[in-house]
């Protein structure tokens, strides 16, 4: 036998070897023995700190849920079945994505899924654009499905996005195969992919410019707020609910000690706010 301290088939390594064993020997152990295990295993230098950062995401992916990573509605880049060729291929290179949803009437009318190089067939030949021609079919989910689940299902059926429906039939999201497959391998980054914007700027004379789509928790951080995020989980969607009403640029409401003033908004959604902290608590 080979006492060398540096064989793997030494005292430390067979220890571990054993408890690996006893691991998948069939008894009961929960997740939490297993991730120790495996960190155990890192600590050893039996796996680098990559693989298992993968093997905790692939555990991890296991226990979320499509709503946990899902692109929110109001972020979803969509297009119109009634808009032009040149409408959408503006709204196609703006974006850089290569798949969009494209809706009927509303944006809760999912007609398909259109794939942006299939509209390089109509360039010179516009009069022959037909959108519903070239739609892909859409995939519809619903947003409890696990993420596992929605893996196995893309790898089969080959798709690589679906459209989440909420409970009443609308829409409540977009989420492809790169989100699932960033929450094991990490964050995964190609040539169209910008820095993230930065949704607080923090202003010389101490007020913050807030974007409507920073989430509520991160509005606390930055500014020592402490807003319940278990109604609303985006600045906006709170704001907009002590208006009232959807409001207009230059409208004003004020929710503790901090001041809203609205700076951008659209028929839409309000944009972003300045928001001043108007005293202590």
């Amino acid at each position: 036998m080979n006492d060398d301290p540096g064989s793997t088939s030494g005292p430390a390594h067979r220890s571990w070897w054993d408890r690996l064993g006893h691991m998948f020997s069939g008894e009961p152990r929960n997740r939490v023995e297993l991730i120790e295990e495996l960190r155990a295993a890192q600590t050893n230098g039996l796996l680098s700190v990559d693989t298992l950062t993968m093997v905790e995401g692939a555990i991890k992916v296991t226990e979320l849920s499509v709503d946990d990573v899902m692109v929110p509605r109001a972020q979803i880049v969509m297009l119109a079945a009634e808009s032009s060729l040149s409408d959408m291929l503006a709204v196609v290179v703006k974006s850089g994505h290569s798949r969009f949803p494209v809706h009927g009437e509303d944006k809760d009318d999912i007609l398909g899924i259109l794939l942006a190089k299939d509209l390089l067939k109509f360039f010179g030949d516009a009069s022959q654009f037909d959108i519903l021609t070239i739609l892909r079919p859409a995939v519809l989910i619903p947003e409890s499905m696990r993420l596992n689940v929605l893996l196995a299902e893309f790898r089969l059926t080959r798709n690589h996005m679906a459209v989440v429906m909420d409970e009443y039939g609308g829409v409540a999201g977009l989420i492809t195969i790169e989100d699932v497959l960033e929450q094991i391998v990490g964050e995964i980054d190609d040539e169209h992919d910008d820095d993230e914007p930065e949704l607080m700027h923090e202003q010389p004379g101490g007020d913050w410019i807030v974007s409507a789509l920073t989430p509520i928790a991160d509005f606390n951080e930055n500014t020592g707020a402490d807003f319940s995020d278990e109604e609303y989980d985006t600045v906006g969607g709170m704001v907009t609910s002590e208006f009232g009403h959807l409001p207009e640029v230059g409208e004003e409401v004020v929710i503790g000690i901090y001041l809203f003033h609205v700076t951008e908004a659209d028929d839409r959604r309000v944009q972003a706010f300045r928001v001043l902290r108007q005293g202590k608590d």
